[in-house]
């Protein structure tokens, strides 16, 4: 929790107010793969494009106030761990596939919520891209 006392000029007036600092949120934007993903014979065997995009939440205090990498949640190895396994892997369902790089983004204790969403572009002929998102928070 962090006081601010500020002082009104118009008034001249003294306030403090109280703020509860939310989780940092770690943004991925756009991580494009390929993989097989489907189940029909020509996905099968023909690897395609996928879009990811992830939400990471976590208490970022320490690493605010020590600016050591050490205190903060490393996004490069779970962005890693996520290529590692799209790339290596075989999934049918966007379903399967998202949970699993959920499970990936929450491995770690610190992480207090976060969200998955995979776009499969052309999957639909009509339309630019169908996505599945999975979203989860850690119980109090």
């Amino acid at each position: 929790m962090k006081n601010i006392t500020s002082i009104d000029s118009k008034q001249n007036t003294t306030s403090s107010t109280t703020w509860i600092k939310d989780d940092a949120v770690i943004t991925i934007t756009n991580l494009r793969l390929r993989t097989f993903i489907g189940f029909n014979p020509e996905e099968l065997v023909k690897q395609q494009d996928i879009v990811i995009n992830a939400q990471i939440h976590y208490g970022a205090e320490d690493a605010s106030k020590t600016d050591d990498e050490s205190d903060a949640l490393n996004y490069k190895t779970i962005t890693k761990r996520m290529i590692n396994h799209v790339e290596h892997g075989k999934f049918k369902l966007l379903e399967k596939l998202v949970e699993d790089l959920l499970n990936i983004a929450t491995e770690h204790p610190v992480v207090s919520k976060a969200s998955v969403t995979v776009d499969k572009p052309h999957a639909l002929r009509f339309a630019d891209s169908v996505s599945v998102t999975l979203s989860v928070s850690r119980a109090p």
